[in-house]
């Protein structure tokens, strides 16, 4: 038995070699590579071992060549700020692993992150190759830290975990904003002056705490530190303690964002909303469709996420194009749903480009509109399929039978 089970590690092993070891060229697309090269007519773009090797070179080698006829070739769409791989049914909490009521700043919830929940190859219909998971966190402000996967389905697919610390602030059900924020302050200032003593003193340190070495992380400007928070005048106050610290900040929500578009695009500080949340709140009473539109002509780097539940993750593309309706160029649209996103975590993805890993998508048509779909998708260079666990149930219950429907397998 000991030999047989050797023997099928063998062949699988072999298996999965042969499949990392087929190179790829895509030729005749037109590739928006979201970098200086811009947009490329029939472009060739030559992919092995799930790295892109090759843009337009002089001869092309691969295994497997494939005529675009022309058709539109994008970097994977990345999803984020929602708990895909966490939630199966949001309604039934067994399924349910992004949050813990007693979580905080150092809570890590890529252990739980499932990379067969029948939500993803759903979500890969949407031409979404990756995703920023981030935990809903437990009382405190802090929710934990965010991870990036990749969308492949298999066991090891997530990239990289603890990539931003997520807090929420703004208004409360109990108590008032300022006390979060004050905290918030208060966290990196004593962080601040607990490294500055050590640094003037010549004794040996304390190992510090777990979460006092997540902060550390955001003071040294190693990873972002991504804040829920829609009022403006919160958003102001964010400003200015990244500036007091030198934080990594990336406003996420950013409802009244538009009335201190200017203040956020001198700071640099990237914002990650819905594209198509245009309901007003007493947070954010300028809220509307035109929001990152406004946002995009002060110069503020925007990146959009799918607003409600994660499961509608797939749709991150209608929304996109929903926003070109409402005055967003098209360019920047899929900025937003590919490097903008990618450099908001300061992550290594959303780009066409030689030495990227080639996660990529071959659309039948334009990526904003309708009636397009997904031709061929590649994650980290192997091919993924979109069919889903819903194209397998409509399969089953459409089947011709004489058979009651109990017995259609």
């Amino acid at each position: 038995m000991k030999l047989f089970k050797s023997s099928l590690l063998m062949v699988a092993l072999t298996s999965a070699a042969s499949v990392y070891a087929d190179s790829v060229a895509i030729t005749n697309a037109t590739v928006h590579t979201m970098t200086e090269q811009g947009v490329l007519k029939n472009a060739t773009v030559v992919f092995d071992d799930g790295v892109i090797s090759a843009i337009n070179p002089d001869t092309v080698e691969a295994d497997t060549s494939i005529d675009a006829q022309g058709k539109i070739l994008t970097p994977g769409f990345i999803g984020a700020m929602n708990q895909l791989g966490l939630v199966e049914v949001s309604a039934v909490s067994s399924t349910r692993d992004s949050g813990e009521k007693k979580a905080d700043i150092t809570f890590d919830a890529s252990v739980a992150f499932n990379p067969k929940s029948t939500v993803i190859p759903y979500t890969r219909k949407g031409g979404i190759t990756a995703n920023i998971t981030v935990p809903r966190g437990g009382d405190g402000m802090f929710k934990g830290q965010a991870f990036l996967a990749d969308l492949s389905g298999d066991f090891d697919s997530i990239r990289e975990t603890n990539v931003a610390v997520i807090v929420d602030l703004g208004a409360k059900r109990k108590g008032s904003r300022a006390m979060e924020i004050q905290k918030l302050r208060y966290k990196l200032q004593d962080a601040q002056e607990k490294l500055d003593t050590a640094k003037d003193s010549n004794k040996d340190e304390k190992q510090p705490k777990r979460d006092e070495q997540v902060i550390r992380t955001l003071l040294a400007g190693e990873k972002p530190l991504i804040a829920y928070v829609d009022r403006a005048t919160d958003i102001l106050a964010l400003l200015a303690i990244k500036q007091d610290f030198a934080l990594d900040l990336v406003i996420a929500g950013a409802g009244d964002a538009v009335s201190v578009a200017n203040e956020i695009a001198d700071a640099g500080v990237p914002v990650i909303m819905g594209a198509i949340n245009n309901l007003p709140s007493f947070d954010a009473l300028h809220r509307s469709l035109t929001s990152a539109s406004k946002l995009f002509d002060a110069g503020v780097n925007v990146a959009y996420s799918v607003s409600g539940d994660t499961h509608n993750l797939y749709m991150l593309r209608f929304d996109a194009g929903i926003s070109v309706a409402n005055g967003v160029k098209k360019e920047d649209a899929l900025k937003a749903v590919t490097v903008n996103i990618a450099d908001a975590f300061n992550i290594d993805a959303g780009r066409v480009a030689v030495g990227k890993k080639a996660d990529l998508v071959l659309w039948s048509g334009d990526p904003f509109e309708l009636s397009t779909h997904v031709e061929k998708m590649w994650v980290d260079g192997v091919e993924k399929t979109t069919k889903s666990r819903q194209d397998a149930l409509r399969e089953r219950y459409t089947a011709e039978t004489n058979m009651p429907r109990a017995y259609v397998k």
